[in-house]
């Protein structure tokens, strides 16, 4: 983030402030655009169930964050394009609104995606005019409030692909999105080495002035960790295999209750996505159905079987803390979305791990709660993260469907146990 003197600036000097802030906002609304253009109109206004949101909603939304926390309270004379729009397209705030239902999103024919482009341009012309003329006595928040939003774009972007694969993958057809999107590895899997880190007090989370950050990343705390041991890569899908050729999905001591339960309501005892034909496992990627690659991550994974798995495989999952711990001298360095392959595929190790950044998202053992000390963003800001902390656990490093520069070590993503759709693996970790 961002900080900025406590001396007002003149004009002239917030338009040169503001001018490489435009460059980026410019770059990362075109990047959300581009990831559309593979789609048929129709793909634009599917919901496959309820927690994927239609392409259209999300070219919607996310214009929306603009104009309600940007152009509205700083853009003098600023119009919005239809009044209606701030009620179809607010996602959770309730502080600012009543939102539109989530499950609710498939079912709006109208706007049509016509008036969603129309809105996108109207909204960043707007935005163009802001950024080239901001007001000198607010550019402090309204450059964080930008800041903010072209971040939550791009987690945007890494939700639109999640989403368009799942509305794919409800198509008997297998429509292929790209056809370079999921490439099988180039090399093997490296082998699996353990990484030891001593016990002691350490510290996690992040530090103000160290970059832009979410506040559920903070405040920086010390925290006591036992020994501990990581594995140097994510588990493989042959890996994974042979966890389910042991009869993995039927031994109950393996699972916790409720993930046990629900394995009635999959089609097969498998990883999301996979489907077996003529003996062998397929599954359905971005670039079509495709044989499963033995040597990539195993991905589309809930947290019960990840922690199946862990239990099955003699380890655990790691905790965030020591997620973190680990990755904090490891480079960011890793399989993203700008490459344009939206499957892991096996890479090589850098220095200590491979893949540590990238691939696929890691489940952790710990759930999504508050640093100690944790203070929320003032006002309908504080809802972006604080109001999710319940019934959801972190997970950690990114996958190949995260914007490159968006990812850093204490970056902490949460999902609901049982989520399956989003680029989600497993490394394991064992204690020293």
């Amino acid at each position: 983030m961002e900080h900025l003197g406590s001396t007002r600036p003149t004009s002239s000097e917030a338009q040169a402030r503001s001018k490489p802030w435009l460059a980026r906002y410019q770059h990362v609304r075109a990047t959300m655009e581009a990831l559309c253009e593979p789609l048929e109109h129709e793909d634009y206004v599917i919901q496959s169930m309820p927690d994927v949101s239609p392409p259209k909603w999300h070219l919607a939304h996310v214009s929306w964050f603009f104009e309600a926390f940007l152009l509205k309270p700083y853009l003098s004379g600023y119009t919005p394009l239809d009044p209606a729009f701030d009620y179809l397209f607010n996602s959770y705030y309730e502080t600012h609104g009543e939102p539109f239902p989530r499950p609710k999103r498939g079912l709006m024919s109208r706007p049509s995606v016509e008036d969603v482009q129309r809105f996108r341009a109207h909204v960043d012309e707007a935005m163009t005019r802001l950024l080239s003329a901001p007001p000198p006595e607010q550019l402090d928040e309204l450059l964080t409030r930008l800041e903010l939003g072209l971040h939550h774009e791009q987690q945007h972007q890494e939700l639109l692909v999640m989403d368009i694969k799942h509305i794919l993958a409800q198509n008997p057809l297998h429509p292929v999105y790209a056809p370079n999107a999921a490439p099988a590895s180039s090399i093997p899997a490296p082998a699996l080495e353990w990484v030891r880190f001593p016990e002691g007090v350490r510290q996690i989370g992040r530090m103000p002035g160290d970059g832009f950050t979410f506040d559920c990343e903070t405040p920086r705390h010390r925290v006591y960790q036992h020994g501990f041991e990581l594995a140097n890569r994510p588990v493989t899908n042959a890996e994974y295999m042979a966890f389910m050729a042991d009869g993995g999905y039927q031994r109950t001591e393996l699972w916790l209750t409720e993930g046990f339960h629900g394995l009635d309501q999959q089609p097969q005892h498998a990883p999301l996505y996979w489907v077996c034909r003529d003996g062998q496992w397929h599954h359905m990627t971005l670039g079509g159905l495709t044989p499963v690659d033995p040597e990539a991550p195993v991905c589309h994974i809930s947290f019960f079987e990840a922690d199946a798995y862990a239990r099955w495989a003699g380890c655990r999952l790691p905790t965030e803390a020591e997620w973190e711990i680990a990755a904090q001298d490891a480079p960011v360095d890793g399989q993203f979305m700008d490459a344009g392959h939206y499957q892991p595929r096996a890479q090589p190790v850098n220095g200590t791990f491979s893949q540590l950044f990238g691939g696929v998202w890691e489940w952790t053992g710990s759930a999504f709660r508050p640093y100690p000390g944790f203070t929320p963003l003032p006002g309908t800001l504080g809802e972006y993260n604080g109001k999710f902390m319940a019934n959801q656990m972190v997970l950690r490093g990114g996958c190949c469907a995260t914007p490159e520069g968006h990812i850093r070590e204490s970056y902490r993503n949460f999902f609901p146990t049982s989520a399956r759709w989003p680029f989600t693996g497993v490394r394991l970790a064992r204690d020293a």
